[in-house]
């Protein structure tokens, strides 16, 4: 049976402060913040960042054998939303990517996939609600991916579920927010089940609650979750902190991220166990082993921030107003300024390799051609290229320019023009390519040219439907 070999954990950049929303509605709001994906984001490029950090932490020598991609937020329906995340992490052809999506549930669906064939789980949502809601205020957005295969950091030693069939929570498709039942009708349906499960899953590892260390107890109804808690007999030092506070509730990602967050500090030799409540419960428990110790020394060098580090970054507010329009619930006046074309299939095919896998040319001089080329324009030899992967290539910026006109939902637009920095040159003197980028999670006013920036894959704009991905670059955010 495989285990989990790596993991990572991507929170966006912006919060939203929850008493905003009380100050300009009236009602709803609470204390804290929440994660809130930017004008640029959706669940796939969320979920491609996650999946970039996991494999950075695992080095060159993992291959998953299977992708799976899990959301309750798909920017696609009928066309698989997985593969744009497969593409952008410039994995094999043969690598087979799949969707699980739709429901809360579809994370754990994901995950068993990739266990059992030894691949790659993304689980990654964009969660909102009704303006004023308990859903708006209480979700966040967010990725984690995890890793299986053989040796692993985590190896599960027992797993139990129970279905269910009760609504307390639906949407139909077409609709961007939730609709629930009474709360109290839902802990009445949730809390036996789970504590079904929580039994059986204990007695499958052959421990009880008192052998665990780290217990995840989650799920998108709250009072539920709560009632869950206080019955299971976890003390509290044992319970995993559900990151209400700061991040909020991520929906299908969520239990991936509280698990991931328990990895961040657990110890070798010591249990987790994982209980999501969603039409039903599912249980999983993993014993750590001491392959986390090598582990974690390569996800610190390789600049993989831990949960804790994340939901702690105060990152950039965004106002209420903001907010809505980035969602989509508040259709404000555009800039004056014609809307992009809609992406063309035929060029999007051709390029796949630059477009989501951001892989430059490089000719017989070493000179970068960004976008790629036929033809060297130092040397003018044609077809001599040697592919070159550039998105884990940090730069720095030559010239910029803000513009106040050009068309975007979050203005005004940073253009940038910069230079790679070359992984060879130890000093970051020499550069490898230089090419125009729009900068994004920034503040326009503290730009400044030699900042250092990295690369992240984003969705630029959508026309008829169509999702325009491409690479921006963003400020580093921690620099080694």
């Amino acid at each position: 049976m495989f285990g989990i070999v790596g993991y990572a954990a991507h929170l966006p950049a912006w919060r939203l402060d929850r008493s905003t929303i009380t100050s300009t509605l009236g009602q709803g709001g609470g204390r804290g913040t929440r994660s809130v994906a930017g004008y640029d984001e959706d669940s796939t490029s969320l979920g491609v960042e996650a999946g970039r950090a996991a494999l950075r932490s695992l080095g060159e020598g993992f291959e998953p054998n299977l992708l799976a991609f899990a959301t309750t937020s798909p920017g696609y329906l009928d066309k698989t939303n997985a593969t744009a995340v497969h593409a952008a992490l410039r994995l094999d052809g043969s690598v087979a990517a799949f969707d699980s999506v739709g429901s809360a549930r579809s994370g754990i669906a994901a995950a068993w996939m990739a266990q059992a064939v030894g691949g790659l789980a993304v689980l990654s949502d964009v969660r909102t609600g009704r303006p004023g809601s308990a859903d708006e205020a209480g979700g966040g957005d967010g990725a984690v991916a995890l890793a299986f295969g053989p040796d692993p950091i985590a190896t599960p030693i027992g797993s139990a579920s129970s279905t269910a069939e009760f609504i307390d929570r639906w949407r139909v498709p077409g609709e961007s927010y939730s609709r629930q039942w009474e709360e109290r009708f839902g802990e009445h349906a949730y809390v036996p089940v789970a504590a079904e499960a929580i039994t059986a899953g204990l007695k499958s590892a052959e421990i009880t609650m008192a052998d665990v260390d780290h217990v995840v107890v989650t799920g998108l109804h709250a009072r539920s979750v709560a009632a869950v808690t206080r019955s299971i007999g976890a003390e509290p030092q044992q319970l995993v902190d559900g990151l209400a506070a700061t991040v909020g509730n991520t929906g299908a990602a969520h239990w991936g991220l509280m698990l991931a967050a328990a990895l961040d500090v657990a110890e070798p030799g010591q249990r987790v166990l994982v209980a999501h409540l969603a039409d039903g419960c599912d249980v999983w428990v993993l014993e750590v082993t001491d392959a986390i110790t090598a582990y974690r020394q390569r996800s610190t060098k390789a600049a993989v921030r831990t949960v804790a580090e994340q939901a702690a970054d105060p990152g950039r507010s965004v106002d209420y107003a903001s907010f809505l329009t980035w969602r989509g619930m508040l259709d404000r006046e555009p800039p004056r300024r014609p809307e992009p074309d809609r992406p063309a299939s035929p060029p999007s095919l051709r390029g796949t390799s630059w477009k989501y896998g951001f892989v430059g040319a490089q000719d017989d001089s070493g000179f970068v051609h960004l976008p790629p080329g036929r033809v060297s324009v130092g040397t003018g030899s044609i077809d001599e290229m040697t592919p070159v992967p550039m998105a884990d290539r940090r730069a720095r910026i030559a010239t910029f320019t803000v513009d106040r006109l050009a068309f975007s939902l979050a203005p005004p637009v940073v253009a940038a023009i910069v230079d790679f920095i070359d992984p060879d040159d130890p000093s970051g003197a020499a550069t490898s390519g230089r090419m125009q980028i729009e900068l994004t999670d920034c503040d326009p006013d503290t730009v400044a040219i030699g900042d250092l920036v990295e690369m992240t894959f984003r969705r630029l704009y959508t026309v008829d439907g169509i999702h325009n991905y491409f690479w921006k670059a963003r400020p580093v955010q921690r620099i080694d």
